[in-house]
């Protein structure tokens, strides 16, 4: 199949919030703490589609995944027990979530591969993000996708192993 990466707009709001509420009640099944505090909630997902932040992989008619992207993290700025790869310009990943009944179709490794080629287009060379200690998946992805653990970030109280890719 064919999947377009576009901004999400208002009228993604439903499906994405869909595949949102799926992997927070995919992490606690997975026995993760991530996502389990009421984050991310759909105020979240309306600003990231007003900062046009959020961005969705999309199949024939189909949502089928979700990411935001940012061009900065205040958090990323306090690294603990570690250091960034590099210290130039970057762009963050947040909220990567992929629709329920397409998992372990390979969504979220073409979700990464969109944001790359997004980040080339705009000549940023550095992708950052963060994950939950107990994320197994997104631990995975991180490793096949080429991404170096950098050291630990702090949101909203929690912990976070944080990731870095040079492109």
């Amino acid at each position: 199949m064919e999947y377009q990466f576009r901004k999400a707009k208002t009228d993604d709001e439903a499906a994405v919030w869909e595949i949102l509420k799926s992997a927070i009640h995919r992490r606690r099944l997975d026995g993760s703490s991530q996502w389990q505090d009421g984050y991310p909630n759909m105020e979240i997902l309306k600003n990231d589609i007003r900062q046009e932040a959020g961005w969705v992989l999309v199949g024939g008619e189909m949502v089928c995944g979700y990411v935001a992207i940012y061009g900065e993290e205040p958090a990323y700025d306090d690294l603990k027990q570690g250091n960034w790869l590099s210290n130039g310009v970057f762009i963050v990943i947040h909220r990567l979530a992929v629709s329920e009944g397409l998992i372990g179709r390979g969504l979220a490794q073409k979700i990464f591969e969109k944001v790359e080629e997004f980040a080339r287009q705009k000549g940023i060379k550095s992708i950052k993000a963060d994950t939950n200690f107990d994320n197994y998946a997104m631990l995975h992805i991180f490793k096949k996708m080429g991404y170096s653990y950098c050291g630990k970030v702090y949101f909203r109280g929690s912990e976070r192993l944080a990731y870095e890719k040079l492109i």
